[in-house]
């Protein structure tokens, strides 16, 4: 609990001004928009330290839950495929949540701005929830797939909503460190969550990797819900531009199936891939041409300008991308150069993953002591990308490969609190959710990109008959261990060159003031 705010009377300096602009004439320019049914600027009364508890803890479970859902199913995907006598279309179970839950993030951020977030957050685990139960319930794999859609819609909308929430709640300057505590989550989900759908496939029944979201969803919204009330409101009701909003969702879309596809299903010059990618861009020239003429936007084309957030973005979108794409072919390295069984590839996974979280703690601590946040993560991207050279340069043993990934995971971590909370301090407070939701939005856009570009390096350095899925493990072993050491050496080197991006977009980036203590704030313990 911040000591230093939400008590007591405003400093003097502060109550002249008010005074000040309170005899000041009221001059009112004919082209501001009416916002009489706006909230009140005042906050509501202070949050006591065991309601910040609760809203954090409760806001830890849903992201978790969100984050859990996006690897909990795939070690029980052969299972599921035996079940319904359907294995060619399993991707999809896969893929329609993340299609959803990455073209709906955009749209959540902004609701929120618009109806509240407890309105969007109530909806979002709505969602989940009835589509994790229509998932466990699901008769064949079209009606699964289908639920994971519906679930997905939900799952994309609780990332950016969580993060507008700690905005509302805590200052700027102490928000790096909850960004810190989320990532930890995130971390906790993505390792625990292939080991747990494992087991429940093994020795329950794989409905239960769905059925486990219905009560931890319930205890959430009970968590969340009576404290709502009491976080301080800042969203301002207008129309909302449904059309802006469609057109977004369509071109994400389609960019998604395109980068899914192409390498894999299609070759990336096929006329299928070719058309797709044709239609993305007229979309998005289309949503463009109409965020330009529209009196209110969907996604206002100035937020995303600016001296803060399109660096901010790059920056975080890079760090994104280099750490998904190692994490979806690092298995294959293992597997083909240490040789290394599946199970084994997937704990060595988790120095990748587990570290960047103490690079994101770093940041948060430094943002909320330090004048020049920034260079944390200036230093951490630099960090990053000499580690990346140094894998790309030669062969090493298994143990120095490890720790070289986790001084990469470190600096890459710093990333990602400095431009969420840089993003959301440029922004006014009725915009927080649109320029968080657009934010998560262009990282996943990244990952995915980067994700298929790894994807073309290796097939184009191995050969095409190379499976890269993972389903024919038989093909990668017998490509000769320097083969693969040469194959990625490439993605190494392309992991490299996005850190140095990162550093470059972060250093150009202007470093505003943070409002809030000078001294991190821990959580009020009684």
């Amino acid at each position: 609990m911040n000591k230093f705010e939400r008590q007591g009377r405003p400093p003097t300096d502060q109550q002249t001004l008010s005074e000040t602009l309170a005899n000041e004439p009221t001059v009112v320019p004919a082209d501001i928009p009416d916002i009489s049914d706006a909230p009140p600027i005042a906050p509501p009364a202070p949050l006591t330290p065991v309601e910040v508890r609760t809203i954090l803890m409760s806001l830890m479970l849903t992201m978790f839950l969100a984050a859990l859902d996006q690897t909990i199913v795939a070690t029980a995907l052969p299972t599921i495929g035996r079940q319904f006598g359907d294995v060619s279309s399993l991707s999809w179970v896969i893929t329609a949540y993340l299609l959803a839950s990455t073209a709906v993030a955009p749209v959540f951020g902004t609701l929120s701005d618009i109806y509240g977030r407890r309105a969007t957050i109530v909806t979002s685990l709505s969602l989940f929830i009835v589509g994790s139960i229509l998932c466990a319930l699901a008769p064949s794999m079209t009606i699964l797939i289908i639920a994971r859609g519906l679930q997905g819609l939900g799952g994309g909308g609780i990332l950016p909503i969580v993060q507008t929430v700690i905005a509302d709640v805590v200052t700027p300057r102490e928000r790096g460190q909850y960004q810190a505590y989320f990532s930890g989550v995130w971390m906790a989900a993505g390792i625990g969550g292939p080991v747990l759908g494992g087991v429940f496939a093994e020795h329950l029944h794989w409905s239960m990797i769905f059925w486990i979201n219905v009560p931890l969803g319930l205890a959430s919204l009970a968590m969340l819900l009576p404290k709502m009330g009491r976080i301080p409101v800042f969203h301002r009701r207008r129309k909302v531009d449904w059309l802006g909003g469609v057109l977004l969702m369509a071109a994400a879309v389609v960019v998604m199936l395109a980068l899914t596809w192409g390498g894999t299903r299609y070759s990336w010059l096929s006329p299928v891939i070719m058309a797709m990618a044709g239609v993305s861009i007229a979309l998005a020239f289309a949503f463009v041409w109409h965020a330009l003429r529209a009196d209110e936007p969907f996604l206002p084309l100035s937020l995303m300008g600016g001296t803060v957030v399109p660096y901010a973005m790059v920056c975080g979108g890079c760090a994104m991308g280099a750490m998904l794409g190692l994490t979806v072919y690092l298995p294959l390295y293992y597997q083909g150069v240490y040789h290394l069984s599946a199970s084994e590839a997937g704990m060595a996974l988790i120095p990748l993953a587990a570290v960047s979280t103490g690079g994101a703690a770093i940041a948060g601590r430094t943002m909320a002591r330090s004048r020049h946040y920034k260079r944390v993560a200036i230093i951490g991207t630099i960090v990053a990308a000499a580690t990346a050279a140094a894998l790309a340069s030669a062969s090493m043993p298994l143990w120095l490969l490890l720790v070289l990934l986790s001084v990469f995971a470190l600096g890459l971590g710093t990333a990602f609190p400095v431009s969420t909370v840089s993003s959301q301090n440029a922004v006014a407070r009725s915009q927080v959710g649109t320029i968080t939701g657009a934010t998560n939005f262009f990282r996943a856009l990244m990952a995915s990109f980067t994700v298929a570009v790894f994807s073309a390096v290796l097939l184009t350095a191995l050969g095409p008959d190379v499976s890269l899925s993972g389903e024919q493990h038989g093909a990668v072993s017998s490509i000769p261990a320097a083969d693969m050491i040469a194959a990625f050496r490439y993605v190494f080197g392309a992991a490299a060159a996005m850190m140095v991006v990162a550093s470059i977009a972060m250093g150009l980036m202007e470093e505003r003031p943070l409002a809030g203590p000078a001294q991190p704030v821990e959580l009020a313990v009684e």
